[in-house]
């Protein structure tokens, strides 16, 4: 029997946290005072009679008891947000909004064709597209905020309790302007780089460790003028404008080779190839408008080739 001094706020307040790391961050976004959070999680573990998370100078870090806690209170509340989707729509007689965790190596050649196909489809079914780092939109599909997450294979830690299936693999590139120095016949010897602005992903980019590993194997042991960043839009705007190079995941600047505003160095990154694809939740069949959609991406992946 569920207890019943256990509340909807409880488990989001835990929700929260768990996903943000912060109780200060959990609380800006639940619209809270951090006191009012911290009650809140007291109370929770009060009552499971446990400690839930491990708070320290560095960020709140979830116990074995919260790791336990934090699968099924996410089951819970993706259920619980299900059965309100599927009561409005049979009242309402409409269908819901799908909602989709995009990562940027999808977000701007995968996605938009995905979108399109899906729309002749389901015309009047609203598409909601989140992007965002991998990890956090794991957070949020096991909570139910989201329905899918296109994008990489993510690290082991999470990937658990949710499904991945594999659509094509993608290698990082390094882009410049046309004209770059850099530019020329043959293999490029990546030491020189240290020579220019180099923009690459910050340290808890699902790509930057293949891209650590490429860089060693070229001897490329400092970058001392290097820009740390996800932000698609800054490292196509400084590498367009100026002479920096970017290092970003090939899909991500697709357009842009294809369209001839960037051009990409002759470097060979077979090895930082990785999965691309479509993940969703283990423990929840996905709904009619959603299976749909996968199967648009799935199309639009193909037609890529």
């Amino acid at each position: 029997m569920i207890d019943a001094r256990i509340k909807q706020r409880h488990i989001q307040c835990f929700l929260e946290v768990a996903r943000r790391r912060s109780v200060g961050k959990a609380a800006v976004a639940l619209a809270l005072s951090q006191p009012a959070v911290s009650k809140t999680l007291k109370e929770l573990e009060e009552i499971l009679g446990v400690s839930l998370m491990d708070r320290s100078r560095s960020g709140v870090f979830l116990s074995a008891f919260g790791e336990v806690f934090l699968r099924h209170a996410g089951a819970s509340m993706a259920a619980l947000r299900q059965g309100l989707d599927s009561i409005a729509q049979a009242r309402d007689g409409a269908q819901r909004p799908i909602r989709v965790g995009v990562l940027p190596t999808v977000a701007s050649r995968l996605a938009p064709d995905a979108v399109l196909r899906f729309k002749r489809e389901a015309p009047e079914t609203v598409v909601g597209l989140v992007s965002g780092p991998n990890r956090y939109l794991m957070d949020r599909l096991r909570q139910g905020d989201l329905d899918l997450v296109v994008g990489r294979l993510g690290q082991p830690d999470d990937m658990r309790d949710v499904a991945f299936v594999h659509l094509y693999s993608e290698r990082v590139a390094l882009l410049v302007r046309p004209g770059h120095p850099l530019l020329g016949p043959g293999p490029l010897d990546l030491t020189r780089l240290a020579r220019y602005t180099v923009v690459l992903p910050d340290a808890d980019a699902l790509i930057r460790p293949a891209v650590d590993r490429m860089l060693a194997a070229h001897g490329v042991a400092v970058l001392p003028n290097r820009i740390e960043t996800v932000s698609t839009s800054f490292g196509r705007g400084i590498t367009r404008t100026s002479d920096a190079v970017w290092i970003i995941s090939r899909g991500v600047a697709e357009p842009d080779l294809r369209e001839g505003v960037l051009s990409e160095l002759p470097v060979d990154t077979t090895d930082t190839s990785g999965p691309v694809g479509l993940t969703t939740r283990a423990d929840i069949d996905p709904p009619a408008a959603v299976r749909l959609f996968m199967t648009a991406v799935r199309q639009a992946a193909a037609a890529m080739g």
